[in-house]
């Protein structure tokens, strides 16, 4: 459905933090599926670990976290120049299966929260049918100079 030059039309991130690759569903504001390649080139896999490469939790996380950018409504706040929604809070999210170099990983996020200034979801990152981890996420919009005043 969006292809990685569509998706960079959207997301505010760019390599080498952009973690979504292609989105292959998307409703806007209620869920969307889309697709990371883990490479052995990534640089984190440097020094976690050098023996035994682990995507690092928090890489799985932010790419959920930029899938659910996707799924607010592009006439949101998401789109206003002068907004940004942050990561507020991360939920239960439990890592069930360590992400390695050549998996593709599927993530599957659902809105389970929307109001004027907040959203709530519900993620899911797979690969191969095997659920990797799972948790929510809760983002809130702020107003650029609130960071960089």
């Amino acid at each position: 459905m969006m292809n990685l030059l569509e998706i960079n039309q959207r997301i505010k991130q760019r390599p080498p933090f952009q973690m979504i690759e292609r989105v292959i569903e998307l409703e806007p504001n209620v869920s969307a599926k889309g697709i990371k390649n883990v490479s052995v080139n990534e640089p984190y896999f440097v020094g976690h670990f050098p023996d035994a490469p682990i995507m690092p939790g928090v890489l799985i996380i932010e790419c959920a976290a930029q899938l659910c950018s996707l799924v607010i409504a592009p006439d949101d706040a998401a789109n206003d120049e002068n907004k940004l929604y942050v990561l507020l809070k991360v939920k239960d999210f439990k890592f069930l299966r360590p992400v390695i170099p050549g998996d593709q990983l599927t993530i599957e996020v659902k809105a389970t929260m929307a109001t004027a200034g907040a959203y709530e979801f519900s993620a899911v990152i797979s690969a191969d049918g095997i659920v990797k981890a799972k948790g929510s996420m809760l983002f809130t919009s702020m107003d650029k100079s609130a960071v960089y005043g």
